[in-house]
């Protein structure tokens, strides 16, 4: 059989780092690479029989790029700290990876997002398919600073058992990632289009109805017009921090 490592990146994770790693224990290795935490997020990796490395953050791509270093295995099956496999996914993997003469090189796995405990369907968010088998051979990460991924060169397939996806368990830690992924955004996005008021005034809004009556988060209850208010003020933030750093720009440049 291909032997396959499970594989983490995290950083002051102390509230989600064991089940995510007791979830990915059947991997035959399992890697966590910390990027210096703070809290007792160490301590709790230490106490699993996981390789864990220590690396300076300097962004997602590159922690990603640093823990598929480590590999050793034919193949990569890689979650997030607020993410858990089920027995059925570990099932269904298992059986995927053993096969002979497999054409594809990675596998899109259905994620079941949660947003303050209840799943949400609609909006985008489920199946919401993400690359997280793969052979080590033949991946990569893009490289953007957020909503940064893996990829692979070669055929992919859709897996059927969900990963699941504990994303917002706090409203107070969900602002506080949402303002700090719109600067990474914002820094990205700030040389593409020129930001002006009618951006700033119209299209979040735009993007919420998009967001709460086509895409359907309506079917979600007040959690989904939560969902799809939160999305508004991610646009708002991040035309509103575009425009700001555009603005020192321009005002650098006519010095």
């Amino acid at each position: 059989m291909n032997l396959i490592t499970g594989i983490i990146i995290c950083k002051n994770e102390e509230d989600n780092i064991e089940d995510a790693i007791k979830s990915i224990l059947w991997c035959d290795e399992v890697i966590v690479v910390d990027a210096f935490s703070t809290d007792k997020t160490v301590d709790i990796i230490k106490k699993h029989s996981v390789i864990l490395f220590q690396n300076e953050w300097k962004g997602f791509a590159d922690q990603r790029r640093f823990v598929l270093s480590k590999v050793n295995t034919e193949w990569a099956f890689s979650i997030d700290a607020d993410e858990r496999c089920t027995g059925e996914l570990e099932s269904e993997i298992r059986q995927i990876i053993s096969q002979k003469d497999l054409k594809e090189n990675g596998f899109l796995v259905p994620r079941k997002s949660f947003f303050l405990n209840k799943w949400i369907k609609h909006g985008g968010w489920y199946p919401n398919y993400q690359l997280r088998v793969f052979r080590k051979s033949s991946a990569d990460v893009s490289d953007r600073q957020v909503h940064e991924s893996y990829t692979v060169k070669g055929l992919t397939g859709n897996l059927k058992n969900d990963l699941l996806h504990y994303t917002v368990t706090s409203l107070s830690e969900f602002v506080t990632r949402i303002n700090k992924y719109s600067d990474l955004s914002a820094a990205e996005k700030m040389d593409k289009k020129k930001i002006g008021f009618f951006d700033i005034l119209i299209l979040p809004r735009i993007a919420f109805l998009k967001q709460f009556i086509i895409k359907g988060n309506f079917l979600d209850g007040t959690e989904g017009l939560m969902v799809s208010k939160f999305h508004m003020i991610t646009k708002l933030l991040n035309y509103m921090k575009i425009r700001e750093l555009q603005s020192k720009t321009d005002k650098k440049n006519t010095k």
